[in-house]
């Protein structure tokens, strides 16, 4: 039973035609905000006399709230209506856009950042479980393809347009023009999507559970962007104590608690686990390239901002032609080659992104490796986000949706956060062509080993019959 609708939507329908345009506007709504963020960061630090730290912070304060409270906002979803947490994210999520367009300082836009954050843990995982718990099982891998392609549109603009927004007007429009979308989805998705939840819920929370995985999450990235500047600081070691107990307080409550916020026992399946493993390697190498590849264009080869944005269009445009393909090659010969595959080839094209310097034209010297990275996650994000959604059941699709993008921005969020660390910048470097390019050459190298990383883990673990398990939405894990 899927909550309050009993027939599962099929594809080609009126209701499977507004579903997939729903969630893919709020979904593309937040790939937007992120990438043209990205493309913003030199502009902000400008206007604001920003340090390294404090774009840092602009990237991750949004992506630390998510993290932390994704689970939660997947679990609210089940409980309560997907379709109505997925609501007030949306709502929320453009208010806090609204005051991230009028902030004074790196302060206030850090906080409206966090703020917004908190809006995308409430919609983030509702867009994809209601794919799951709506579409009949047979469409579903279909669905996350379509879904994973038209969202791409979204990240293929979101560059370019921050750019224009950028060098046109200002930085501030990359935040603003998410209001308008968020109307529209509101009222959209109040005519036409249905509502589903889990029935076997009874509305009480862990907030114990909740609170730990905020802690663990927040005391480990302040600890991790504070010590590029004073390693052995006071408040970089106590905010590094207070996340490693609090995660370790995490996992005990969750053992315990009657009702977990995270369900352990999903967890016993190995397709779960395995696939989520490679989630943390691939999405924390994805993170990271991402971020050094736009200051590298910037800072050391000298594009505006709507030059470096154009630059990504590649990767962007093969993830949106491909990625609904090769969702329906992985339901038919299954998961375990794509999800293998793919991370390899975006580790060869991130290995080739990792000697841009300058001394070549874009066509030899960025667009190759470029046009690699979206092959990979072409071939590997429809298979990698079905396989985990068809190792739990129905009724948890929410928690499981959250768990997964749980692991990819707690991923992209300690990749932000401690790649600048490892590789020895601090400060003002990312303004500073010759301090950054070093760290640059070293974060992609890393980067390139997660991503194979990724691969492993995807040939170790997955079997080729998981997406088989949705047809009768029971899996392992279920109870």
């Amino acid at each position: 039973m899927i909550g309050e609708r009993s027939e599962p939507v099929a594809l080609g329908t009126a209701p499977g035609r507004w579903l997939v345009v729903v969630t893919v506007l709020a979904s593309g709504m937040a790939f937007l905000d992120a990438t043209a963020v990205q493309v913003a960061l030199p502009a902000i630090g400008a206007e604001f006399d920003a340090s390294l730290s404090g774009l840092q912070w602009t990237v991750t304060g949004y992506t630390l709230t998510l993290a932390a409270l994704i689970l939660l906002g997947g679990s609210l979803g089940d409980r309560f209506g997907r379709r109505r947490i997925f609501l007030v994210g949306v709502v929320w999520f453009a208010v806090a856009s609204l005051v991230c367009g009028l902030a004074q300082d790196i302060g206030q836009l850090v906080a409206a950042r966090a703020l917004q954050g908190v809006g995308g843990a409430l919609l983030t995982p509702g867009s994809l479980a209601l794919i799951q718990s709506s579409f009949r099982p047979a469409d579903r891998a279909r669905a996350i393809g379509l879904w994973t392609a038209l969202g791409g549109v979204a990240g293929l603009i979101g560059p370019f347009l921050g750019g224009v927004l950028v060098d046109a007007v200002s930085w501030r429009l990359v935040f603003l023009i998410n209001v308008p979308v968020a109307v529209v989805i509101v009222v959209v998705a109040g005519r036409h999507v249905p509502e589903s939840r889990d029935p076997r819920h009874h509305g009480r929370f862990d907030y114990a559970g909740a609170a730990l995985g905020a802690l663990a999450l927040g005391g480990l990235t302040y600890g991790l962007i504070a010590a590029g500047d004073e390693p052995a600081s006071a408040d970089v070691l106590a905010a590094a104590a207070v996340g490693v107990a609090a995660g370790t307080g995490f996992v005990v409550r969750e053992r315990r608690a009657v009702d977990p916020m995270l369900p352990p026992r999903l967890f016993r399946d190995r397709q779960f686990s395995g696939a989520n493993a490679a989630t943390l390697a691939v999405y924390g190498a994805l993170g990271g390239s991402g971020l050094f590849l736009v200051l590298q264009l910037q800072t050391v080869l000298g594009y505006d901002a709507t030059g470096a944005g154009a630059a990504m269009l590649p990767t962007i445009l093969v993830i949106t032609l491909l990625a609904p393909r090769f969702g329906a090659l992985a339901q038919r010969i299954g998961p375990r080659l794509p999800m293998t595959v793919g991370p390899l080839t975006v580790a060869a094209g991130t290995l080739l992104l990792a000697g841009v310097d300058g001394g070549a034209p874009y066509a030899v010297e960025v667009l190759p490796g470029s046009l690699l990275q979206g092959l990979g996650m072409a071939i590997t994000v429809a298979p990698l986000t079905a396989t985990v959604l068809a190792a739990a059941p129905d009724a948890m699709a929410g928690i499981a949706s959250g768990v997964n993008n749980a692991v990819a921005r707690a991923a992209q969020l300690l990749a932000v956060a401690a790649l600048p660390v490892v590789v020895g910048l601090e400060g003002d470097d990312y303004a500073d062509p010759e301090a950054f390019t070093g760290g640059y050459r070293a974060a992609m190298l890393l980067c390139a080993a997660l991503f194979l990383a990724g691969g492993a883990l995807s040939w170790a673990t997955i079997r080729n019959d998981v997406l088989g398990t949705s047809e009768s939405g029971r899996s392992p894990a279920a109870p």
